[in-house]
């Protein structure tokens, strides 16, 4: 385990893909963790340079653009804007916010690429990949499933089974299907320069296994050692794809071909220390090459294997640069229990948790911060979203803050009051306060941002339950010299609060300094007792949190469904065709424009209305089971399309003169045909 001081530190966030917008399943997966640990670094005064920025390039930036009729680039720029602008709004405090299209990364990793191949140690081999006829192109790993070989999970993608964590090989998948067409891809030759991973299995088992079995995560650790003490242990893996979007491989004989995106996006990390170092005039290089700086990768469960396996193996090769300290990497969260998926629709989007949620980025940080999917996956739940924010944020947080604020001015003319003789429990109370910073940072500093956060919501109902035991409100009427010294006290618990509370609730501290009149506070000055002395002068009580009602989290309830039902009708199989008939057939129906007259339901049938309409030809009663979906006054007065020349068919009782023609969408409802204007009754349709 690495105790060792270090003099500044390098923090990554995975590198967003740029073919969509950010969800909720992002930022619990490394962007909220990895801003509460960079803020708390900072407030201690740390030299940290916190580095994320969109991954570009890849397979599936193609398709978005060849789906939308545009250019990759195009793709690439409305995506990279969204998120910049979505991260900066919530307060993910990125050094610098960076892309792997721009130039210093494309030079950056093509000089890697490049030093790798001089020193001999990619292999280059000519082999039979999967190649898609209907699309025109060779397939990307993860652009192919089919049912994994080692536990018989369909879905399994073509370098990876997320079930059971095994690497796998395209050619190894049982049916496997190209994602771009849905057909069966075909084997077709290709070269490319593969790096030799078995090289590293000694190397990464040290570094990893045994060097940091005490200090990385669990489910880091299972992952890594299901690749390093598989049977056939770490397999050649290509660093380069046929592709015409990303950074051209820098060697001859390699026309058509770019890097592969798990070989260029981690350099990204790189290059954009490298532009916000150019960009402040320092070097850029100790932040990446001296040991004394920490590097600190935040990822998701499925990027586990490309940090710890893959980049370390060429970082390693590289020779120059340090690996990473730790690579804390969070499981999945669900939604509403199912799987997030951004190709259903099936997500919390932030640019529109933002539009619809103004001010309420930390009630969306602490929530997603107290069900993190740490060590196992978690669901999201807008109920869970409501009862957070309703019983903890605004009953505890915001309750002990706001009465604390409102009886300083309600009693002293909002000026902190002086303390006096402390009694026991003032004292219990103050103890408790000076033990609250170290408990919250050493959870922090072992990753473990759930049991922070709990900490801090202790530190919170310490507060309040002081303010409700020692009840200034009564004591103000006997002794007020008593309840000042309970106001200071906790208005000293609050000025505390806000400041071991800055790196989950950043908007929220803001708020309490601005009303206590606080500036420069940082994790140094927590557990002190005297951050507030008397005669202070504080502001006027702002609103911290606002309760959520019910109609809203049933609106968000409702529009996920919506858009499911959107997605599956979307995706829905159209119905087949009939049989094919001669026009004689078809020519042998009469359709006709009509009018209904009357319209009513039919007793003892929850099905069928019983219509009157006009013909041109005479008045005709018309039995139609569309009780279900329209009520009788939706038609009265329509013009409607009817086959008029059908036999009747008697029905409870009564003849049926004909069929109303409707149209039955995907879901199973159904739709009048009308014409576009009026039409003369008994209009023919041909």
């Amino acid at each position: 385990m690495n105790n060792k001081e270090f003099k500044r530190y390098t923090v990554t966030s995975a590198l967003p893909y740029a073919n969509g917008p950010l969800h909720i399943g992002h930022l619990a997966g490394c962007y909220i963790p990895s801003d509460i640990y960079v803020r708390y670094l900072r407030s201690l005064g740390k030299d940290v340079a916190y580095v994320c920025g969109s991954d570009e390039h890849g397979v599936a930036i193609t398709i978005k653009a060849k789906k939308e009729g545009i250019t990759p680039q195009e793709v690439v720029d409305r995506y990279h804007e969204m998120m910049k602008e979505s991260f900066k709004s919530f307060g993910i405090n990125f050094d610098h916010y960076s892309r792997t299209s721009a130039p210093i990364h494309h030079e950056t990793a093509s000089g890697f690429f490049k030093d790798l191949y001089d020193k001999g140690e990619f292999l280059e081999q000519s082999t039979e990949q999967y190649f898609d006829e209907e699309a025109g192109q060779f397939l990307a790993d993860r652009y192919i499933e089919g049912t994994c070989p080692k536990c018989g999970h369909d879905g399994a993608y073509g370098d990876q089974c997320e079930k059971c964590g095994s690497s796998l090989s395209p050619t190894e998948l049982i049916n496997p299907k190209s994602k771009l067409s849905g057909n069966t891809p075909v084997l077709k030759e290709t070269k490319h320069w593969f790096l030799d991973l078995a090289r590293y299995t000694k190397f990464l088992q040290k570094w990893i296994l045994e060097d940091h079995k005490e200090d990385w995560k669990n489910n880091v650790l299972g992952q890594c050692r299901s690749w390093l003490e598989a049977g056939d242990g770490l397999q050649a893996r290509s660093m380069t794809r046929d592709l015409d979007w990303g950074i051209p491989v820098p060697v001859e004989g390699a026309d058509g071909k770019v890097l592969y995106v798990w070989f260029d996006a981690p350099i990204g990390y790189i290059s954009t220390t490298k532009e916000w170092a150019n960009e402040k005039g320092i070097d850029w290089q100790p932040y990446w090459k001296d040991k004394d700086t920490k590097l600190v990768h935040f990822i998701g469960k499925d990027n586990i294997v490309f940090h710890c396996i893959i980049f370390p193996a060429i970082l390693k090769t590289h020779g120059e640069y340090i690996l990473p300290d730790n690579v804390p990497a969070n499981e999945f969260l669900n939604l509403e229990g199912d799987k997030i998926s951004t190709s259903r629709n099936w997500a919390v989007w932030l640019h529109e948790y933002l539009e619809e949620f103004p001010g309420k980025q930390d009630v969306l940080r602490y929530v997603l911060t107290a069900n993190a999917p740490e060590t196992k996956d978690n669901d999201f739940t807008w109920k869970d979203f409501q009862g957070r924010n309703n019983s903890e944020l605004v009953a505890v947080y915001g309750n002990f803050v706001n009465r604390a604020v409102v009886l300083t001015h309600k009693f002293f003319d909002g000026v902190v009051p002086a303390k006096s003789t402390l009694s026991p429990y003032d004292q219990e109370v103050l103890d408790a306060l000076k033990a609250f910073p170290d408990k919250i940072a050493a959870s922090i500093e072992r990753y473990r941002f759930r049991e922070a956060l709990s900490y801090v919501m202790d530190f919170a109902r310490l507060g309040n339950k002081y303010l409700a035991d020692t009840e200034p409100w009564k004591t103000i009427k006997e002794n007020k010299e008593r309840t000042g010294t309970i106001l200071n006290i906790a208005l000293n618990i609050g000025s505390n609060l806000a400041i071991v509370a800055e790196p989950f609730l950043p908007f929220t501290s803001e708020k309490i300094f601005d009303m206590f009149n606080l500036k420069g506070l940082t994790w140094r000055n927590s557990g002190e007792f005297d951050l507030l002395i008397a005669g202070d002068q504080i502001n006027p009580a702002s609103l911290l949190f606002e309760k959520i009602e019910d109609d809203v989290v049933e609106a968000q309830v409702n529009k996920l469904l919506e858009a499911k039902k959107k997605n599956e009708m979307d995706n829905a199989a159209v119905v087949p065709m009939k049989d094919i008939i001669s026009y004689d057939d078809f020519a042998k129906l009469d359709m006709r424009v009509v009018k209904v007259l009357t319209a009513e339901p039919m007793p003892k049938s929850k099905k069928l209305l019983k219509l009157t309409v006009d013909t041109g030809l005479g008045i005709r009663t018309v039995l139609s089971g569309v009780a279900e979906y329209f009520k009788p006054e939706d038609l009265l007065g329509k013009q409607v399309t009817m086959l008029i020349n059908l036999a009747p068919r008697k029905m409870m009782g009564i003849d049926s003169e004909g069929m109303i023609l409707m149209a039955e969408d995907k879901d199973g409802s159904l739709r009048l045909l009308e014409p576009g204007a009026s039409t003369a009754n008994g209009s023919t349709i041909s």
